[in-house]
């Protein structure tokens, strides 16, 4: 759910021209942590920038069905049908996370695969440690 949260701001902050930002300070992140040769980062880019955009159109779904059930007029047979569609793109999620680990493996060593796991991670922190920040009244 906190992921989610994360790409709620992070999909407000690129509608209003931070996009760009956001992701040079993404790729410098996994880049420094992954420590790529050049490579691997030819053949890494590609097949990242592929995963993150299939994964990106996912979470764009999964916002879609958040905002559908959290009107005061949702009937109950709707919020019951945004549960389940939930469910299948979470497991959409975690299809393509499988599929793109295989991918992942044939470029990066499986230490690089953990440690872009955790970049992401850590990615994902820093954005809502300055989504936190930004929302903090002034003392």
């Amino acid at each position: 759910m906190i992921i989610l949260l994360g790409s709620f701001w992070l999909n407000n902050y690129a509608q209003d021209g931070g996009n760009n930002k956001i992701e040079s300070a993404k790729i410098g992140l996994i880049t420094n942590r992954l420590n790529l040769s050049a490579e691997q980062s030819q053949q890494f880019w590609p097949v990242y920038n592929d995963f993150d955009g299939k994964k990106k159109d996912i979470r764009k779904q999964m916002r879609k069905l958040v905002i559908e059930t959290n009107t005061l007029t949702t009937s109950d047979e709707k919020i019951l049908a945004n549960i389940k569609d939930m469910l299948n793109l979470q497991q959409k999620e975690v299809d393509l996370e499988r599929e793109y680990m295989n991918k992942f493996l044939k470029v990066i060593n499986v230490r690089q695969l953990a440690e872009l796991y955790k970049a992401e991670q850590v990615f994902t922190q820093m954005l809502l440690n300055r989504l936190n920040k930004s929302q903090r009244p002034d003392k």
